[in-house]
């Protein structure tokens, strides 16, 4: 019966020098994983926010040039409007 307690003893022991061992060890793996994580995150926030701002310049300059073309057209309307006026 001591023979037996001892050698559970000894195991035990080996068992908690291997788990101090063994925990710092996945641990820093997982905190490897989360920063690549992380950076992959930020990476993709980053190309996020590009494509969201070409998509928003794109948008602005269609609607500038809508509005630049419509004004013309109108300046030109009442340009002949006036001119029809205007004529002796």
């Amino acid at each position: 019966m001591k023979k037996s307690l001892c050698v559970v003893k000894g195991l035990f022991l080996v068992a908690l020098s291997c788990v101090t061992g063994v925990l710092p060890a996945i641990t820093f793996a997982q905190a490897q994983d989360n920063d690549k994580s992380v950076k992959q995150d930020v990476k993709d926030a980053g190309h996020s926010t590009k494509e969201a701002t070409k998509k928003t310049g794109s948008s602005i300059k269609k609607g500038t040039k809508k509005v630049v073309n419509k004004s013309a057209t109108k300046t030109a309307d009442t340009a002949d409007k006036v001119a029809d006026k205007t004529k002796p």
